[in-house]
């Protein structure tokens, strides 16, 4: 049997519990869901999610925004 996943919410959460970015890992892989879906979780890889981030923060989806 593996062990249960550890779930670690946003610092941005403010306690609410609702609404929250929660993030865990399993294996080499990076989970992300929201605290109102909890059922939904996406993985990535850890390369493939900091490319992600790079991508956000270098502006390639700010097309998506309009």
């Amino acid at each position: 049997m593996s062990a249960p996943i550890q779930w670690q919410k946003s610092s941005f959460s403010g306690g609410g519990g609702e609404n929250c970015v929660e993030v865990a890992r399993r294996g080499d892989d990076v989970l992300i869901r929201e605290s109102d879906e909890p059922g939904l979780v996406l993985a990535a890889s850890r390369a493939g999610l900091a490319a992600f981030i790079e991508g956000i923060k270098a502006g390639e989806f700010d097309r998506f925004a309009h």
